[in-house]
């Protein structure tokens, strides 16, 4: 027999009424924002919510405003049936889809604008997507009202902006950073990588394999942040379509560029194989993974 589906949700007034009735109940409610097109990755945050709350919502929601107007938003991948199946595998309670019209009503006008955090590296090279995200994971928060909510490590910067929107506005949810999933061969599980053509999927390794790179240069003494970033974009630049958005070597709190790995350092990219966008990141130093 297969596991039931969750309770599938569309409308706002049947969410608050579902969250209002797991408060009465006296339910720990952890949460889980995604986009669709689920993978292991997802469904790791999900078990992390299972084993800490007593009921664990899930959005999926392609959110416009946090895409550029020449990204991938049309084409992004829309699975929800196949969703829900993945979902009820790993014992999700309900899923919320709401529409477009509902997140942005007639008229909206309200935006999150986080600051520092936000301004390199994706803020750089994706101006706006950070206050889409912020905005609408905020909207999210305050309909769903969990008590956690879960967040990958592959989306470092996104789960750092969210923890200073957070603490700056007094959102009352604790905000869990849980390990990146990845393939047998090291690519981080992403849902774009089904843009990928299979060669495009064997040259993506660069990512992993320069950032493995960078850790065993750290392990072997060396701290010249630069010579670390010239190895990585040589290992990268090797696949022939390869192109930069940034190779960094950052602070892990501030994501500021540093020029010596001291105790530990995030090296953090993006890069784009074939076309298809990809971001990866480790800890270097003593808290490397």
């Amino acid at each position: 027999m297969s596991d039931p589906r969750p309770r599938a949700i569309a409308s706002l007034p049947e969410l608050r009424a579902a969250i209002a009735a797991l408060r009465r109940a006296g339910k720990r409610i952890g949460f889980v924002p995604t986009m669709g097109a689920l993978h292991e990755g997802h469904l790791s945050l999900v078990r992390a919510s299972k084993a800490e709350c007593a009921a664990t919502a899930v959005s999926i929601y392609v959110n416009p405003r946090q895409f550029g107007p020449n990204e991938d938003f049309s084409k992004y991948p829309r699975t929800l049936e196949a969703d829900l199946e993945l979902l009820a595998g790993c014992g999700a309670d309900l899923v919320f889809t709401p529409q477009d019209a509902d997140v942005y009503p007639p008229g909206f006008a309200s935006w999150v604008e986080v600051g520092a955090v936000a301004e390199p590296l994706e803020g750089q090279f994706r101006p706006g997507h950070f206050r889409g995200v912020a905005t609408v994971v905020l909207k999210l928060f305050n309909l769903v009202q969990p008590d956690a909510a879960y967040f990958g490590r592959k989306d470092y910067q996104q789960a750092a902006v969210i923890r200073r929107m957070v603490a700056d506005l007094h959102v009352p949810v604790e905000i869990r950073v849980c390990p990146t999933v990845r393939e047998p061969d090291g690519l981080a599980m992403s849902s774009r990588n089904r843009y990928l053509s299979p060669s495009a999927r064997q040259r993506a390794l660069v990512l992993w394999k320069s950032l493995e790179r960078a850790g065993e240069m750290v392990a072997e003494g060396e701290r010249d942040a630069e010579k670390i970033l010239r190895e990585m974009r040589r290992i990268i630049l090797a696949a022939e379509d390869a192109r930069i958005d940034y190779v960094a070597i950052v602070d892990p709190d501030t994501l500021q560029p540093v020029e010596t790995v001291q105790k530990s350092a995030l090296a953090i990219l993006a890069v784009k194989i074939e076309n298809t966008r990809l971001i990866d990141n480790r800890m270097l130093g003593e808290s490397g993974e």
